[in-house]
């Protein structure tokens, strides 16, 4: 069969489409072995493969063989069933890939914000369990400094002077340490620091604002709001802590067409990072 035709499977009643050389990705499975009608067991009806297998866990076999990696929901737990269905089809390295089921499976997240209003002044400490997670959170985020003449802290609008770039506090590589506000003032002259987080293009000076933007794009980054509590009421110490369930890194099959091997396939494992 020309791996450029289409294939019309059916397993357990599920249909699936898709080309001759998807199922030919590994020649020793028992997919690539059916197309050359070494297989009795798959049965050609009506122009269709008859599969007595199970559809739903097929369809992320097929996933696997369109894009040669593990994506898994997170709420996925069959685990076992998955690979037993993998080494039916005679996909020996998929089936390795889902023995390692501790690194596919999603993770809990914590992250802890804390926040202190002082006068004029707005100081933030952000940890996280997971440095990546904090790492793109500070790419997010920047503090910029300038004077200000006439105008109060609670100005959202920055002056029109050129504000200057501060870099982020970084005490280890799960916490980050910013603050914005007038930090003092000399005469008519406020030296302020504001804040601006990615997406939003809004420099914020303002305590209050800066925490809720920074909470709003935590929530639509998946975290949700588990508790809040007050640290230390003396120094106006609030807590915000939040959990979201953070996908793995995905584990992936390199192919490669090896010389002299007449399209026989060599895996390699590596991790691939699927996103937050």
């Amino acid at each position: 069969m020309s791996n450029r035709e289409m294939v019309i499977l059916s397993v357990g009643g599920v249909r699936f489409v898709t080309r001759a050389s998807t199922l030919q990705q590994f020649p020793e499975s028992r997919l690539a072995r059916m197309l050359n009608g070494d297989d009795q067991e798959f049965k050609l009806v009506n122009g269709e493969f008859f599969v007595d297998r199970d559809g739903t866990l097929f369809s992320y076999i097929m996933d696997f063989l369109r894009t040669l990696q593990v994506s898994l929901p997170t709420d996925f737990s069959d685990y076992q069933r998955l690979q037993r269905e993998a080494e039916f089809y005679g996909l020996h390295r998929l089936a390795d890939l889902l023995s390692q089921e501790h690194l596919l499976k999603p993770r809990l997240e914590i992250l802890e914000v804390r926040f202190s209003l002082q006068e004029m002044q707005a100081f933030f400490r952000i940890f996280g369990s997971c440095s990546t997670t904090v790492e793109t959170l500070a790419e997010q985020i920047a503090v910029f400094t300038g004077q200000q003449a006439g105008q109060s802290w609670n100005s959202p609008f920055p002056s029109q002077q050129p504000l200057v770039p501060l870099p982020l506090e970084r005490p280890s590589h799960h916490d980050m340490v910013f603050q914005c506000g007038t930090d003092y003032s000399a005469g008519d002259q406020f030296v302020a620091r504001y804040v601006s987080i990615k997406p939003d293009n809004r420099k914020l000076i303002n305590g209050t604002n800066v925490l809720g933007l920074l909470l709003d794009t935590l929530l639509k980054d998946g975290f949700r709001l588990i508790s809040t509590r007050t640290v230390s009421s003396a120094e106006k110490v609030e807590c915000y802590s939040l959990e979201r369930m953070r996908r793995p890194a995905g584990l992936a099959v390199m192919v490669s067409q090896a010389p002299g091997s007449s399209g026989a396939a060599q895996a390699k494992r590596s991790q691939v990072q699927k996103g937050k």
